[in-house]
């Protein structure tokens, strides 16, 4: 975070281009007037943006004036946007500054060349194949209108945008690895313009109070220093009484300050934080800073039904964390979608964990396969300095990936993200196909949702014996699914059932659907009760992720409505998801 930057949310001109005309018409320098106006950063499919139209625009126009304050014209003047989905471009006063594939994970320009230091325009070409099976969709249904588990479409700009000043020299990037068990932490940086005679400061405080200071004097434009943020405590082993790790019941957080000189002047200041968090899976358990840690998520589709994939404001973030909190829920599964920073900068700072999840394609091939190794650097260099962050998951139920049960082809797929994302990050876990036909993988995760309603105790029977042991759960899954795909075995990962419930209980007169049905609050939470206790009494599941926090379109398997109203009293959920102790 600088403290100079400008938003450029709110109104834009608007327009479709269904005939593809817009490129050569020059629409990108006012040669056409975009007859709509719509409220960045939300869709056009969506109520917020004022144009709320589901119909199919594969190819759509922004424009926006803006004016740089006066007094950044000494600065380099960067333009971010928090991400657009899929294809853009953009252009500054008719000029084309850059474009970005990829419709979950934002990008920066430097547009300082193009700028007048008058009015100035920008302006955006956006590109969405709605029927494109190649290119990352995830829930975004290819009909016209949501069905079944498929949800809304969602078209061009998404996340916030704004404009930011910095100096010739600045911070590019930063980078915290955590290290608990020596008490210290790695800091990486990277800088952009010229470094010769650049230093570097660094200061963590902690509660208000210095921790560390350190100066680095610059050899280049990227290095690592390390700071020692509690080591003295970690040699007597009371670095968890000290309070200084971060837990979902314990969220601290330290404080960065970084600062680069050069010539003795100061070009940029820096403010950040990082938390000191460990997470490995040991002889069949995941450790949370050394210590078994049982893991209650709840799935979460990131949908809002004003705003589908974007919130409709920054409490919005807080609020579904903290109704998941109230309900007992340690963490979230974000389900097929990069979530916007924000909801992360709420996870770190009420303690809250998120498994981290890519949309996916629906079709494998080769397109599909080199989106995905491109996007998903992406998506870990802008989130690796989160600490609510504990798993990856590239592939969920062999979505894009259908033949991966036998086709080496496609097995080749999973492992090429599985040691791509590990070699990126090798501080968190991950899972290589969530659901079933696993290649290697951190852990072992499963689904499972023929257990029945009240009125069908045979397949809560047969649900409760799949999970009693170990190598009950390894048979295959009620969906004619191997846990392992052909040519991997069980290696005693940790088993998390990542996926089950979604019962469906309608106090919204939505007429929707969910895997059981509750026709009252107290049926609704009897069921919850005993699959929980059922997850409970396993002797090899050390985690569970249920299905699901609020109700979406036409799914009404949420505890809350898709407006956010609650279906039962949270307590009650609380109290049963705390029958399971959290540190086993």
């Amino acid at each position: 975070m600088r403290e100079r930057w400008l938003s450029l949310n709110g109104p834009w001109g608007f327009g479709f281009d269904d005939d593809a005309v817009g490129e050569r018409e020059r629409w990108c320098a006012g040669g056409h007037e975009l007859a709509m106006t719509i409220e960045v950063p939300f869709v056009f499919q969506s109520a917020l943006s004022g144009i709320g139209c589901p119909d199919f625009h594969d190819v759509v126009w922004y424009r926006r004036a803006f004016e740089v304050p006066a007094d950044w014209r000494d600065q380099r003047v960067l333009l971010h946007l928090g991400a657009v989905d899929y294809h853009a471009w953009v252009y500054v006063n008719g000029q084309l500054v850059g474009e970005h594939v990829g419709g979950q994970t934002g990008f920066s320009l430097d547009i300082t060349e193009q700028l007048t230091w008058r009015r100035e325009t920008v302006v955006v070409k956006v590109e969405d194949p709605s029927t494109d099976e190649q290119i990352a969709r995830g829930k975004q249904f290819w009909q016209l209108r949501p069905r079944g588990v498929w949800y809304s479409r969602c078209t061009g700009i998404w996340q916030s945008v704004w404009l930011e000043p910095v100096a010739d020299t600045h911070i590019a990037a930063l980078r915290f690895t955590p290290d608990v068990d020596a008490g210290e932490v790695g800091i990486g940086y990277e800088l952009a313009g010229p470094v010769a005679g650049a230093e570097l400061d660094v200061a963590v405080s902690f509660a208000g109070e210095p921790v560390a200071e350190q100066t680095v004097r610059l050899p280049g434009r990227s290095g690592c220093c390390r700071l020692e943020v509690f080591g003295r405590q970690v040699l007597n082993g009371s670095f968890h009484e000290q309070g200084r790790c971060w837990s979902p019941e314990a969220p601290h957080l330290f404080d960065v300050v970084v600062t680069v000189r050069r010539g003795g002047q100061t070009q940029d200041v820096v403010r950040s934080y990082f938390g000191m968090r460990k997470v490995e899976a040991v002889d069949g358990m995941v450790l949370l800073n050394n210590r078994p840690y049982y893991q209650k998520l709840v799935l979460d589709q990131g949908y809002w039904p004003g705003g589908l994939w974007t919130a409709p404001d920054d409490e919005a973030f807080r609020a579904d964390i903290e109704a998941a909190k109230r309900r007992g829920f340690n963490g979230c599964r974000k389900h097929q979608k990069v979530e916007d920073p924000r909801f992360l900068y709420w996870a770190d700072t009420l303690g809250f964990l998120v498994w981290g999840e890519c949309a996916a394609a629906p079709a494998f091939g080769e397109r599909a396969v080199t989106m995905a190794v491109r996007e998903w650097p992406e998506i870990i260099a802008r989130d690796f300095n989160h600490p609510c962050i504990l798993t990856w998951v590239p592939l969920n139920e062999s979505w894009g990936a259908t033949g991966i049960a036998t086709d080496a082809r496609q097995q080749s797929y999973s492992l090429a993200l599985y040691h791509l994302i590990h070699a990126l990050d090798p501080t968190r876990l991950v899972v290589s196909n969530d659901g079933w036909e696993h290649t290697q993988s951190d852990l072992c995760t499963v689904h499972f949702y023929r257990h029945g309603g009240p009125d069908e105790q045979g397949r809560f029977d047969t649900f409760v014996r799949h999970l009693s042991t170990r190598a009950q759960i390894l048979t295959p899954v009620p969906y004619a699914r191997s846990v392992y795909a052909r040519g991997f075995v069980d290696e005693g990962v940790p088993i998390v059932l990542s996926e089950f419930g979604g019962i469906g209980f309608d106090i919204a007169d939505v007429d929707g659907w969910g895997y059981t049905r509750a026709d009252s609050a107290d049926e609704f939470v009897a069921q919850y009760d005993r699959l929980v206790r059922a997850i409970g009494a396993s002797q090899a599941v050390v985690g569970f992720c249920y299905t699901q926090l609020y109700d979406v379109e036409q799914e009404t398997n949420g505890l809350l409505t898709y407006a956010r109203e609650p279906k039962c009293d949270p307590a009650q959920i609380k109290a049963i998801n705390d029958l399971i102790d959290h540190t086993m």
